[in-house]
């Protein structure tokens, strides 16, 4: 493992350590206007949802790291303290991408990237009609981080209310993740694109606690098969498990039945087994297969 001093080295290339490494972050695609009426869309990937009760994100037009000048949006935002945040999707990151050119002042880059300006409802500056997710925003502070070359210029806004397309929804109503096929940045040319085939879910924690890894059997919780995921999955639970009497399994009696004169082997198969039903998801299941291991 190699160690870097972020602050030896030169800004641009820090940046490149950080942004790859920081990764993936959610592109906030913001539309903002000026005093004069003049609007502004760019794209943002130092963003996030930092409350939900008040509603806030912030998102940061950091000072350009080549040549410390700010850009429009921020330059907007002071003037008229008002936003809205179109979450990008895959259909639409080539012309967000292309939205980042750094145009002139007063060019619209709606016209140049090719989308559709919206009104919005509570705020001056118009959504773009291509995003699924669009968010109206009161801007509540502008918090500089530094007069510098790609020091953050933090714009903390609080949502008013949220437009979401009725394509991207389930059928609870709600948005369905599998539907809204999200775009992310990471370092340098690279994105990626959250679809079905990358989408997988965590249980998350009990409501009564976890019994932990540390509570695992030990034969368990240091297993050469089991990964740190396999054992997280394993701790989630909030009493240890007992053997199940009826609990049957064909590939659990294969093991013990082939490997029943060499307890070493079998408890190697067991692991093997009990990871892949943890890779299945199958928590129940494994826990069963691992305590046969623990009492053979």
């Amino acid at each position: 493992m190699i160690t870097i001093n972020i602050e030896s080295l030169p800004l641009m290339e820090r940046q490149r350590w950080l942004q790859a490494a920081i990764a993936p972050r959610p592109i906030c695609f913001a539309s903002t206007i000026d005093a004069s009426g003049n609007v502004n869309l760019s794209p943002f990937s130092f963003f996030n949802l930092f409350s939900t009760n008040p509603a806030i994100v912030i998102f940061s037009p950091s000072r350009r790291a080549r040549n410390n000048t700010t850009k429009h949006t921020l330059q907007n935002i002071l003037e008229v303290p008002e936003c809205v945040i179109n979450i990008v999707d895959y259909d639409m990151v080539q012309q967000t991408s292309l939205s980042s050119c750094e145009y002139a002042k007063g060019v619209d880059e709606f016209i140049k990237a090719g989308f559709q300006k919206m009104p919005a409802t509570l705020v001056k500056p118009p959504m773009v009609q291509e995003a699924k997710v669009k968010l109206e925003c009161k801007v509540q502070e502008v918090k500089s981080l530094g007069d510098q070359g790609g020091a953050g210029q933090l714009v903390i806004a609080e949502v008013l209310c949220m437009h979401v397309d009725e394509s991207i929804l389930g059928e609870d109503g709600k948005i369905d993740q599998r539907k809204l096929q999200l775009v992310a940045r990471l370092g340098g040319d690279w994105y990626c694109r959250v679809d079905e085939a990358s989408l997988f879910k965590v249980t998350k924690p009990n409501t009564e606690l976890g019994i932990g890894i540390d509570n695992l059997p030990p034969g368990i919780r240091n297993s050469s098969f089991l990964t740190g995921n396999h054992l997280g999955m394993l701790a989630n639970v909030h009493t240890l498990p007992e053997i199940d009497p009826v609990f049957t399994d064909d590939r659990l009696k294969e093991i013990v039945q082939y490997y029943a004169v060499n307890p070493q082997e079998m408890e190697k198969e067991l692991h093997r087994y009990a990871g892949e039903l943890l890779n299945a998801g199958n928590v129940t299941a494994a826990w069963q297969v691992l305590l046969y291991g623990e009492t053979a």
